[in-house]
């Protein structure tokens, strides 16, 4: 997908703005599931999820290519709309976010602390996204999608810093929601040469890329219901699906109850907050632990934004209904 000129070039633009997240092995971590675990810290970043650094490419891009544009809208659950949001008001254009209601009361608020102005509709991402869509052709603001050839390749050196710390890894465990993360690590992999293998995440309850992968076309769902919202999408996008789909090694599904089970093994073994979506990876490796055993496997704790009373009630012992 990218050239490795390419992801040099977007790691130059990103790390202005951050620093490379680190790549640790947390001892606890890797006795409990048996195999040599390395988490990639993308809870770590300014917004503490991954998608900022597909923002700021995105943003580069944009501003070069369409000079006269003076604001963007987008549709989110709250990771993207906080990377856009930053990556906009610093660029000084406009931003105009849509969330479902009964969206994260926390993400909410961190995207409006960014500058953007949050805007509820619909019962899902997905009719959100629709709405923003309307919004952008009425208002004339430039329409920011989920899944983007720029936001992809920022998203791509995530993975180019994992790979190059640690080119060994022999599987990396990475959620998938629209499919940005996934393509950017399978990019990431390729332009480096790695030999690992790429498992896609997905929630039993929101597993529209795993059918649409298995049926060689897009498979949408009726619902997307996981406490899990970054990737809580029930229409899968045709330009990720044609990575991912031949890309993906295999794909495994996790239930909310396993999700909430790694959210708090990440707390009580590294002490790191994990969302639904950054904890999945590790919910995957979990589950087939028998499969690793011995082996030296990469996952992504793509996100850290977990409202304090979902946290609280997670730690407890409990899966909350989405």
């Amino acid at each position: 997908m990218f050239a490795r000129p390419e992801l040099d070039a977007a790691c130059t633009l990103v790390h202005r703005s951050m620093p490379p997240t680190p790549q640790y092995t947390w001892p606890l971590l890797s006795q409990r599931v048996g195999c040599d675990v390395v988490v990639k810290h993308e809870n770590h970043t300014p917004t503490g999820a991954f998608k900022i650094r597909g923002a700021l490419t995105f943003m580069d891009w944009l501003t070069r290519t369409h000079p006269d544009v003076t604001g963007i809208i987008t549709a989110t659950r709250g990771n993207h709309g906080q990377g856009q949001a930053l990556a906009a008001t610093r660029a000084g254009l406009r931003a105009v976010v849509y969330v479902p209601r009964g969206n994260s009361v926390e993400k909410n608020a961190a995207m409006r602390a960014f500058g953007a102005e949050v805007v509820e509709h619909g019962d899902d991402f997905d009719t959100a996204r629709e709405e923003a869509t309307r919004v952008a052709q009425a208002e004339g603001l430039y329409q920011v999608p989920s899944f983007h050839r720029e936001l992809v390749r920022g998203v791509a050196t995530y993975g180019f810093e994992l790979f190059t710390a640690h080119p060994d890894l022999d599987t990396v465990y990475v959620p998938i929601g629209c499919g940005s993360g996934i393509c950017g690590v399978l990019a990431a992999r390729d332009a480096l040469g790695s030999k690992a293998k790429v498992v896609a995440v997905v929630s039993e309850n929101a597993p529209t890329a795993m059918l649409s992968a298995r049926a060689g076309r897009l498979v949408e769902t009726e619902t997307a219901a996981t406490f899990a919202d970054g990737i809580a999408v029930r229409v899968p996008v045709q330009a990720a699906l044609d990575i991912y789909g031949p890309g993906a090694e295999r794909f495994v599904t996790v239930s909310d109850a396993e999700v909430a089970a790694a959210i708090r093994v990440y707390f009580s073994d590294t002490h790191n907050a994990a969302e639904g979506a950054g904890a999945a990876p590790l919910a995957a490796l979990m589950q087939e632990r028998d499969r690793m055993a011995g082996r030296k496997v990469g996952v992504i704790l793509c996100g850290g934004n977990i409202d304090t009373d979902r946290f609280a009630q997670v730690l407890a012992g409990q899966t909350s209904a989405p």
